[in-house]
């Protein structure tokens, strides 16, 4: 009886054991998402500059630089946590895959929240509400007044884009047609080969801006909570998105983020930008 009640707790204390070494096991895994990053001294952003005034190229002392206003974000981010800050530069239906694939520690270029991505994906809070609308010609102003205006007809969307969707639900009697880069759609928009193109609003500002031939139509698009912006993590990296968030809530409640999107867009309309 002794023996048997002795091999009994015997047993009891092997399997705790075994749970504490299990706990211990899974302490191991736990979040070392800033301290990766601070051990090796640089954030890897990953970004499409292709969104003037969020992120594009410009020169910068003769050198050919990506600027903008979520290039002003990562910055702060990055000094908030006392490394450099790394652009990687890539077509932006890549830019969520490199967090996947380790390539980037965060992606901010212009994304959208939504909550099929937020499946795979952290986001801190929303830094910036996205309004997205139709840029056609200038000739066609009268033409296209209303989302029937553009049944039957071509729009262009940037592919992997928020507005690629937007574009699918709202203007379901068009041919949408998804293209890798903003510029190319601007080209087949003026030389007539789609009739129009979806884009958020301060990038289509731009575009207007630059090109006389161009537009913003009085086709109103309805615009979600999910489209605002907000930087993408890894699935998993709490506390760097908590830094992220502390910085991104500085940066609004001081008015810097809507200063940074203005003075973006004033250098990518600028005379020398042209």
């Amino acid at each position: 009886m002794t023996m048997k009640v002795s091999k009994m707790f015997g047993g009891l204390a092997l399997v705790a054991s075994a749970f504490l070494l299990t706990a211990c096991g899974s302490n191991n895994q736990k979040d070392t998402s800033v301290s990766d990053v601070k051990d090796k001294g640089t954030l890897v952003v990953a970004m499409n500059p292709e969104f003037a005034p969020f992120e594009f190229k410009t020169l910068v002392d003769g050198k050919d630089t990506i600027v903008g206003a979520d290039v002003e974000i990562a910055k702060a981010i990055g000094e908030e946590l006392g490394v450099k800050v790394k652009f990687s530069s890539m077509s932006f239906n890549n830019v969520l895959a490199s967090l996947q694939s380790g390539k980037a520690d965060v992606a901010i270029s212009g994304i959208s929240a939504t909550p099929e991505r937020k499946k795979a994906y952290n986001f801190s809070e929303p830094y910036y509400e996205s309004e997205n609308v139709v840029l056609i010609k200038k000739t066609d102003l009268d033409k296209y007044t209303k989302t029937s205006s553009l049944d039957g007809l071509s729009v262009g969307t940037q592919k992997g884009s928020i507005q690629e969707t937007v574009a699918s639900e709202q203007l379901k009697g068009s041919k949408v047609v998804a293209l890798t880069q903003n510029g190319e759609m601007i080209n087949e928009l003026k030389n007539g080969q789609i009739q129009a193109v979806v884009l958020e609003k301060p990038i289509a500002e731009g575009y207007a801006a630059n090109n006389d031939d161009l537009t913003i139509s009085n086709i109103k698009l309805k615009n979600d909570d999910a489209d605002a912006y907000a930087v993408a993590l890894p699935k998993g990296d709490d506390k760097l998105t908590k830094e992220v968030n502390k910085v991104i809530k500085e940066l609004k409640n001081s008015g810097k983020i809507d200063q940074f999107v203005q003075d973006a867009y004033n250098l990518s309309t600028s005379e020398s930008n042209n």
